[in-house]
């Protein structure tokens, strides 16, 4: 049985139609950049409110928490169509979200520590708001390198 030929033009242009419709499925599991400063700004006020020590501001403050951050996770799921697998992030994207993790909760407790250890006021709220600038910031730098890795893995899963 003779193979079919295909003219080459037809094959970058369907080649470059499965790319166009993987940069979309990407993008569409991506989480949107409105995410990160809102978790921030949440982030901020919870701990602020939680370090006040008034039962008033802790409950009013949890519950405000709770339903922001409901809030944000359902309107991310509306907004993720599809499921990235785990090959397309791949051992480089686990380890972007780790360390980017790791190095905000260092950032976060190191800082509050110290200042405690110092005896400055609010030592939570002030060592969290350099933790919530770096989710503003540093979130939509992580999605747009995350976004770089899974574009620059092979076509069809392959390893």
């Amino acid at each position: 049985m003779e193979t079919p030929h295909i003219p080459a033009i037809d094959a970058e242009l369907a080649l470059a139609e499965v790319r166009a419709r993987r940069a979309e499925v990407v993008d569409a599991n991506l989480v949107p950049r409105w995410f990160w400063p809102s978790v921030g700004v949440l982030m901020l006020m919870f701990v602020a409110a939680v370090e006040s020590g008034r039962p008033w501001a802790v409950a009013t403050g949890s519950v405000f928490y709770a339903i922001g951050l409901a809030t944000l996770i359902v309107a991310v799921v509306r907004h993720t169509r599809v499921q990235v697998r785990n090959e397309l992030i791949g051992l480089r994207g686990g380890l972007a979200i780790a360390a980017f993790a790791v190095v905000l909760a260092g950032i976060g407790v190191g800082l509050g520590l110290t200042l405690e250890a110092l005896a400055v006021p609010a030592p939570a709220t002030i060592a969290c708001a350099p933790v919530a600038a770096g989710l503003a910031f540093g979130g939509p730098a992580l999605m747009a390198y995350l976004r770089r890795v899974m574009m620059s893995r092979p076509l069809a899963g392959s390893r």
